[in-house]
C-alpha cells in the first residue's frame, strides 16, 4: 500500500478497540494503514467496510439475528419472492429485500427471521397470512414446506455432527454454517490437486478461512479450528471428511513408504456456489500452496502465531489471528 501523504510505503496496523452500536458496546479489531515516513494513519473504503462489518457481526450474533446470506437462503429454500416473504411475515413490501442486501433488522424482526428457518414455524406464518395468498399459492407453499420438513431431520443431524452446536462467531469467522458450501470447498481443492491428503487439507482449510476473513471479513467453510500438536486443524475434522456425501478416502503410499489417507471424488465442484470474492480466495490459496505437500505446508502452519499462541492449551483459534498470517 502506498501512502497518500508521501507516496512512500504504508503498513497495515491493528489494534483492539471498543465502540457503541445501538446502545451496546462491542469490541473489534480496528484496521488502518500507517505511513512509514510520517506515522500518520489512514483507511480505505475496503478497510472501513471491514471494520464496521465486525461490529455488525457481533451485534447479529449477540441477538441471534440471521445474516444476509441466511436470509437469502430461507427464501430460496421456500421458493418465494422477497415481496411474498415480506407480506407473509407482515413486513413492509421492500423490507425482506433490504434485509437480504445487508440492512440489520431490529431485534423483533430478527427473531422472526431466525424462527422461520424452521419449516414448521414458517408454516404458522403462512397459515396466518392466508388472506394475502391465492388458494394455488397457499397449497404450493404448504407442499413445499412438507418437502422441506422431510429433509430437515437428516440434514439437521449431519449439520450437528459436523458443526456441533456452534453459532456464527469469532471462532468460525462468522461464516454461514453450510454443509453444501463446505462440500464445494473440499471439492474445489480435490479437483485442483487431483486428490488431497487429509493432513494437507486440514492446513488448506485453515489458510482458506483465515485468508477469507482477513480479506473479506468472513470465513467460508463455517468450521472452527484448534491448535493441536501437528498444527491448526478443523474441529471434528474426521467427521467432516467422513460424513459429507461424494467424498471418499483412500489409502495411498507415499514416496517415503508411509501410508496416508487421500480425499478423492468424482463429483465436480459447483463453482456457482461461491461469490466472486470467495472464488478469488480459493484460487489464491491454491496458487500459494500448489507446490506444497503435507509435510511442507504443516511446517509453514507451525510458523503461524495462530498456532504458536494456542498450541500449548490446544485452544480454539480466534479469527483475529487472520491479521498475522505469514504464509499467505
Amino acid at each position: 500500500m502506498k501512502s497518500p501523504f508521501t507516496g512512500g510505503e504504508a503498513v497495515l496496523v491493528t489494534e483492539t478497540r471498543k465502540t457503541v452500536f445501538r446502545k451496546e458496546e462491542y469490541e473489534y479489531t480496528h484496521l488502518c494503514y500507517q505511513c512509514v515516513d510520517t506515522q500518520e494513519t489512514f483507511t480505505t473504503t475496503q478497510v472501513d467496510t471491514f471494520n464496521t462489518s465486525q461490529i455488525y457481526n457481533s451485534y447479529r450474533t449477540a441477538h441471534g439475528i440471521p445474516y444476509p446470506d441466511e436470509i437469502k437462503e430461507i427464501r430460496s429454500r421456500y421458493m418465494l419472492s422477497a415481496l411474498k416473504m415480506s407480506r407473509i411475515l407482515g413486513f413492509g413490501d421492500n423490507q425482506y429485500r433490504l434485509y437480504e442486501n445487508g440492512e440489520i433488522p431490529n431485534v423483533a424482526n430478527g427473531r422472526v427471521l431466525k424462527a422461520i428457518q424452521s419449516p414448521k414455524t414458517f408454516e404458522t406464518f403462512v397459515d396466518a397470512a392466508k388472506n394475502v395468498l391465492s388458494d394455488d399459492e397457499y397449497m404450493k407453499i404448504k407442499t413445499r414446506l412438507e418437502e422441506c420438513e422431510d429433509r430437515s431431520s437428516m440434514d439437521g443431524l449431519i449439520h450437528k455432527l459436523v458443526f456441533g452446536d456452534n453459532i456464527r462467531s469469532r471462532y468460525n469467522g462468522y461464516a454461514m454454517l453450510s454443509i453444501s458450501k463446505l462440500k464445494n470447498v473440499l471439492l474445489f481443492f480435490i479437483e485442483k490437486f487431483n486428490g488431497v491428503f487429509v493432513t494437507q487439507m486440514n492446513k488448506i482449510l485453515f489458510y482458506t478461512d483465515f485468508l477469507s476473513y482477513r480479506e473479506n471479513g468472513q470465513a467460508i467453510t463455517g468450521l472452527s479450528f484448534k491448535a493441536i500438536q501437528y498444527g491448526p486443524v478443523p474441529n471434528r475434522w474426521d467427521r467432516v471428511y467422513s460424513l459429507i456425501d461424494d467424498i471418499d478416502q483412500i489409502e495411498v503410499e507415499g514416496k517415503n513408504g508411509n501410508v496416508g489417507n487421500k480425499l478423492v471424488s468424482d463429483m465436480p465442484c459447483d463453482i456457482s456456489s461461491f461469490s466472486n470474492e470467495q472464488l478469488s480466495i480459493l484460487e489464491k490459496v491454491y496458487d500459494t500452496f500448489k507446490n506444497d505437500n503435507s509435510v511442507s505446508i504443516s511446517y509453514k502452519s507451525h510458523e503461524e502465531p495462530a498456532w504458536i499462541d494456542n498450541q500449548g492449551t490446544h485452544s480454539f483459534i480466534d479469527f483475529k489471528y487472520a491479521f498475522s498470517l505469514k504464509a499467505i
